[in-house]
This record gives C-alpha cells, structure tokens and sequence, in this order.
C-alpha cells in the first residue's frame, strides 16, 4: 500500500460527499508537505480498491484535484501532485506597507446624504421576547414543502437550466400559477405576461417609484403610513403630499384637494389592514378613488402585501380587478404568506409599463433565483399554499382574539384600540400621557421588546400609538408578553 492510501481516511456517515473527504483529504497532506510536488498518486482503481469505495467516486475526486490545480495528469504515464501547486497564501499588492484592516472610510469623497434613510436592520435583543411590527409566525412555514420541491429540482434531468440565465419577469411557470392564483382569491383577470416577479413588494414599488417618478413630482400617501414606500418616492426625487387616514380609509376628499391644486404623478395605498393602522379601505371610496385617477389620470400603487389574511369577513376585492383604465399597479408578496426571508413578491403592470420594469429589473438584479421561484410555482399548482393559508388564518385568527382579551383584561384603562379584521397586528394607543419610547424602554428592561413609536407618522411627532403584532407569537407567548408589558405602564404610572 502507497503512502496515500494509508493518510486516507473515509466516513460515510459524514454529510459531505465521499469524493469530496477523498479530495481534502489529498489537499491537505500536500499542504503539510507529505505528499510532495511531482509524486506520484495511485490509480482510481487501485486507490478505490484501498479505500472501498466506488471507482467513479476517487475518478471525480481527481477531476475535482485537476480542476484545483492540485495534480498534473500525463495520459500512460499516471497521476502526479502537480510540479506547480496553486498558490496557498494570497500576496500583498505592495511590500513597502504593512496591512492594518480594511479602511474605515474611502478615499474620494461620497455624499453621506444620498441615501439619508437610516433605517437599516439592527437585531432585536436575543434574549427579549418580541411583539413586532406585524409578521408572520417562521415556525409555522411551510419550509419542508418547499425543500420537498427543491430535492425534487435536484432529480430532474433539466434541473440544469434552470442554474442559467432566466427571464428577467420571472419564471413562467410561477407566473402561469401566480396568474391562476390572483384569479381564484382576487379577481384579477391577468395573463402571465402582465406580471413581474420580484425579490418582495419592496421591489416592486422600488422598480415602479424609479420608472414613474421624476424630480419634483407629487406623490400622495397616507399619514399615518409605511415609511418604507415613502423613502423610495423621496429617494426618486418626488414631493410628498400626505393625507390622513380614517374609520373608512384615506381621506379621498383630502386627495382630490391636493390634486386641483397639483398635478399629482402618483397615488400610493395599502387597502387591506393599511400599514400601520388596520383600516381596510371601503368599498365606496375604492370606486370613488380609481374615478379621481382616472379623472386626474395619476398612478395607483396598490400594495396589498397581507390581503390573504382575513378573520371577521370576506376580504373586499382589490382595486386592480375593477380598474378597467389601466391606472392601478398591483403588488402583492408571498414573504408574509410564507415568511420574511422567502423573498418573493410581484408586480401587475399593463404591458407599456411592464417592459420598462423589466429593462430596469435586469440592469439592478438581472433576475430572480429561478429554483425558487419553480418550487414556488409547484407549491401554488399543488395546492399547498392554499392549505398552507387556511391553516394560518386559523391560527393567526385565534392569536388575535387572545391578544385582545389580554389587553381588555390587563390594559384597558391605559391603552385603546379596535380589533382588526385582518392583518398580523393592532393599532394601539396608549392612555394616560404614556409615552411608547417610556414603556418601550421600560418593557427592555424586563425583558419584552416593542416599538417605541417612532416609525409611523411622517414628521415624527406622534408617540402615543404602536403596532402590537400578535401572529408571530403563540398564545403562551401572548400572555407572557402582555404580562410583561402591563408590569412596565404600571411601573411608569
């Protein structure tokens, strides 16, 4: 037996690949010298035979050496650890400076003020429990369905092309299913070609925001609203002109003010458990808004990023399936339907607009991660989203009534608020001159974390109301968080 073949050891009840134990194995003794350049290696056959493995696995664990420029191969001659080996530490560029970390700032100038939004994701305390903004509960996803799909990917022998280049408007399948879905649950008579696959509804009204607007041009949102919209049509360059928001929705009559005063490029709206304040818009002031845009001939952004979870009544239908103008531009994601970090969302757009979303889609992203976006498609064609959906409604349904029995029970003469029909979240206020960074703070302290108020009114100015999310958290947590919080107001009363 060669030298090799007794520094070799293999487990198979390792998860990685036999030929790839084969390969480190080999790599490492020519790092530590005792397999020296230029010597030679056993066949495959006789280096299988040592180790009791397949042929075919030493002949890929060679390929792969070969292609690392680990070992030369001479045809008759045999196999050799390669008289070059690849360089193992990188060089520095220059010999006259020693390295001292990568450099805190750059050497040209950058404007700290392009992007002036500072809101970038920071990690909540790990050992806090946690009533969000309003998400999902991730332990319900349906992620084994979704690796089922992927392993199945694995096995088809046209798995391939889907790892090239794809449409920069998404996978076809996923829009021929998506295309079915929108027609079952909303109404929406689309074709597959009217939609664009997205990275989430931020995406989408990123992509819409920089084709629509330009500098200077009106948009209308509501205040209270999503900040996230509103930073992409101010990053766009647009003027902001914000409207309020009641029992009913936003305020139409506030809209149509703005707009015989201004030409109004863009109207952006959340119908569905408006972001943050619950309120489903009626539907005589959807009718009534998609008059005024064909009226004023502005854009409707109509994010509907939760519209599939409803708990009191059905849900009214989007605006989109009643525009018969080509106004409306919709945007949906199934980052709620599934959880945060499967980031899939879409675009409906008529055609001339859809063109453009898709030259823009390839010149930032070129396009979405095709395998997903099939195994996506096959959860939607297999009905598995569907029950996927029935079953969280259930859930989620439940986990709100907790939540406001809670509350009733433990707050009601320091917070307000009204049961939502639908959504991951209420809209509450609090009572008595508390303050939400106060109880915020004080709730840190104990061990809850939960908004401090500051990221729903425009100006800032508001901290008397939060958004309480109840989905992501199951009854057991419910109580102990609501626990927790009314222990923090009693400690600040």
């Amino acid at each position: 037996m060669s030298v090799i073949e007794s520094l070799l050891s293999i487990d198979k009840n390792l998860h990685v690949s036999v030929y790839l134990q084969i390969t480190n194995g080999i790599i490492g003794h020519i790092r530590r010298g005792t397999l020296k350049p230029e010597s030679a290696l056993p066949s495959s056959r006789v280096l299988a035979k040592a180790l009791n493995v397949h042929r075919k696995t030493v002949v890929a664990a060679y390929d792969e050496l070969y292609a690392q420029s680990w070992i030369d191969v001479y045809p008759r001659k045999g196999i050799f650890v390669a008289k070059n080996l690849p360089d193992i530490t990188p060089k520095p560029l220059s010999e006259s400076k020693e390295a001292s970390g990568f450099p805190v700032s750059t050497f040209f100038d950058v404007n700290d003020q392009r992007v002036p939004f500072p809101n970038l994701f920071k990690p909540g305390a790990e050992r806090n429990l946690i009533f969000n903004d309003g998400f999902p509960d991730t332990r319900l996803a349906p992620v084994e369905l979704l690796v089922r799909e992927y392993r199945r990917f694995g096995n088809y022998r046209f798995t391939s092309k889907y790892l090239m280049y794809g449409s920069e408007q998404g996978s076809e399948n996923l829009r021929n299913e998506l295309a079915r879905f929108l027609s079952d649950t909303r109404g929406l008579q689309v074709s597959p070609d009217d939609i664009l696959i997205t990275k989430g509804v931020q995406m989408a009204i990123y992509l819409v925001a920089q084709i629509l607007l330009s500098k200077n041009d009106v948009v209308i949102a509501a205040d209270p609203g999503y900040p996230g919209a509103n930073e992409v049509f101010e990053q766009a360059g647009a003027q902001l002109e914000l409207v309020p928001v009641d029992e009913y929705g936003i305020d139409l009559n506030a809209v149509e003010a703005i707009c015989k005063k201004k030409k109004v490029k863009l109207l952006y709206v959340i119908p569905h458990h408006h972001r943050p304040t619950t309120i489903t818009l009626s539907s005589e002031r959807r009718m009534q808004l998609l008059e005024l845009a064909m009226k004023y001939r502005f854009a409707i952004i109509e994010d509907d990023y939760d519209y599939d979870f409803h708990y009191s009544s059905s849900p009214i239908l989007p605006l989109a399936s009643a525009d018969y103008y080509g106004s409306v531009i919709y945007v949906g994601s199934f980052c709620k339907t599934i959880a945060p970090g499967i980031r899939i969302g879409f675009a409906v757009a008529p055609q001339n607009l859809m063109v453009q979303l898709k030259r823009l889609r390839r010149m930032i992203d070129r396009q979405g991660e095709q395998l997903l976006e099939e195994a996506m498609a096959k959860l939607l064609k297999n009905g598995d989203i569907g029950r996927h959906l029935k079953k969280a409604n259930k859930i989620y349904h439940e986990r709100r009534d907790v939540l406001c029995q809670l509350l009733n029970e433990q707050l009601s003469n320091h917070v307000s608020f009204k049961i939502p029909d639908g959504g991951f979240a209420i809209w509450m206020k609090y009572l008595n001159n508390l303050n939400a960074a106060s109880v915020s703070e004080k709730a840190a302290e104990m061990g809850l974390s939960l908004s401090n108020g500051s990221d729903y009114f425009y100006n800032n100015d508001n901290h008397s109301f939060i958004r309480l999310g109840f989905a992501s958290l199951n009854l057991k947590e419910l109580e102990e968080g609501v626990g927790i919080l009314n222990k923090a107001v009693n400690k600040l009363i």
